[in-house]
């Protein structure tokens, strides 16, 4: 008797199941060793645009070069990653989300945000959000071209801020404790 109730939910599992991973897709991505930065930050603003399923690389050898080849697969039309992982209260958990390295980044770049908001008296937000912060600390490295490619980031907010997020400047930062110096800072 169990049996026989258990195969119509067995039934309706495997429609359901068919019907969500009809969205399902696969790209694949192969990257040379010792490419240019650019073939792994398309790869990279790939990942971060699509709810990742898996993710499976080999070190493989084409046409006598070595290359790393990355099978993703993801969910089609879904939101980011940084979606997926909020806590209770709904704000996105940003060390679950990102890698420890760039999690650090993050937290040097809030730093960083809320001097220049202190001195500017205005909302940490108004500088750089936390999600645009998340998006800069996954980049490798930080440049005009590379913010001017995170969503909510424009051309006034690199000339304003741009600069004081470089690489050279993050190192200083950690250096000092701090990234302002009586009047070297103008925003």
């Amino acid at each position: 008797m169990r049996s026989e109730r258990s195969r119509p939910n067995r039934i309706i599992f495997d429609i359901l199941s068919s019907i969500r991973f009809t969205k399902m897709q696969i790209k694949i991505f192969t990257i040379p060793l010792g490419a240019e930065e650019s073939m792994t930050e398309e790869m990279n603003h790939f990942l971060r645009a699509n709810k990742i399923i898996d993710v499976k690389r080999e070190l493989a050898v084409l046409n006598g070069n070595s290359c790393w080849s990355f099978c993703i697969s993801y969910m089609l039309s879904s939101k980011p990653n940084a979606d997926v992982v909020k806590t209770t209260n709904g704000k996105v958990d940003y060390k679950e989300v990102l890698e420890p390295e760039a999690f650090e980044r993050f937290s040097a770049f809030r730093k960083i945000r809320k001097q220049i908001a202190d001195k500017e008296a205005v909302p940490a937000y108004a500088v750089f959000t936390d999600a645009e912060l998340a998006e800069m600390a996954k980049l490798t490295n930080i440049s005009t071209e590379s913010l001017l490619t995170i969503p909510g980031i424009g051309k006034k907010k690199v000339e304003k801020y741009g600069a004081l997020f470089s690489d050279n400047n993050i190192a200083v930062s950690n250096e000092t404790g701090g990234i302002f110096d009586g009047e070297d800072f103008r925003p």
